[in-house]
């Protein structure tokens, strides 16, 4: 099969373009029904969408910024993109300091609207200047749930990409889009559905917690309940496949994904850590594909 490949409008810890080549090693061969329950940045979702075209998907994530993003992009792409032209033209047209302030009154600006009280658009807008524009492209919040990742050195960020703003926005014409916890797609998925599970991942280091994607956290309880909707949706004969970390990178007898998938396959394959203060720590690490077919 030729693919076509779709850029995600965002920059995401842990996104999957740098893999979707193995991913697609695992896709059914049509794919009418689909589902992701960790969203993310969506390179998954939008490699299915422009190359399968399935007639249902569902879509989830509990973090609601990120979601009202993509809501808006669904449903009001041209003001957006307005939004973000502005936004550009203002940050591109400042010196280092300046851009540090408006960096900073954005952030700020950010954490203090809220969503729902009629500035979602806004609200999308600064999530995707605050994206292309942060260091590493990092989404981690505090405790309070407030965004606290530091500017990054960028000297043109591609702020307002309108072409694959549009493109976005014509794929997701008809993807149903929610934000809850992952187990509330299982109503959704039955027999004909591909399912693509890509959570926040197992740490592999003490210092590899980029897992914050929102104030709630992802422990081995949370991956424990993961396995448990595994579980179910293989029990309706849908077909789903896992990405996580691999904990052998730093811990060789560390079992945990093997123990705890013992009943499933597990491919081992290469990927770069892409995130890390240092860049001497980047580079080539295994990932965990796991799939029940």
């Amino acid at each position: 099969m030729n693919y076509v490949t779709v850029k995600p409008f965002v920059k995401w810890a842990g996104g999957k373009s740098q893999l979707l080549e193995k991913i697609r090693t695992k896709y059914p061969k049509n794919i009418e029904k689909y589902c992701e329950p960790f969203l993310g940045g969506g390179a998954v979702l939008f490699d299915i969408l422009i190359n399968f075209h399935p007639q249902e998907v569902l879509v989830n994530d509990i973090n609601r910024e990120l979601i009202n993003t993509y809501r808006q992009i669904q449903s009001e792409p041209d003001k957006l993109i307005g939004i973000l032209l502005e936004l550009q033209s203002i940050f591109w047209d400042a010196n280092l300091s300046e851009r540090k302030l408006i960096y900073m009154q954005k952030r700020e600006e950010f954490n203090t609207l809220k969503i729902d009280t009629g500035k979602n658009t806004e609200k999308a807008a600064l999530f995707i200047f605050l994206n292309k524009t942060c260091f590493n492209g990092l989404y981690r919040v505090n405790s309070k749930g407030l965004f606290n990742v530091p500017m990054g050195s960028y000297k043109w960020p591609p702020i307002c990409d309108e072409k694959n703003i549009k493109l976005c926005s014509q794929l997701l014409k008809n993807v149903q889009i929610s934000c809850a916890d992952f187990f509330s797609a299982l109503d959704f998925i039955d027999s004909k559905t591909f399912v693509y599970l890509d959570p926040p991942y197992r740490p592999i280091s003490e210092t590899s917690f980029f897992t914050s994607y929102s104030e709630f956290g992802f422990t081995d309880q949370e991956q424990r309940k993961l396995k448990d909707f595994v579980d179910a949706i293989t029990k309706k004969r849908a077909r789903a496949v896992i990405s996580n970390s691999d904990p052998k990178n730093n811990n060789a007898d560390d079992n945990f994904f093997d123990d705890l998938y013992k009943k499933y396959k597990i491919d081992r394959i290469a990927a770069k850590r892409m995130i890390n203060s240092r860049a001497s720590k980047r580079g080539n690490i295994n990932e965990l594909l796991i799939y029940n077919f």
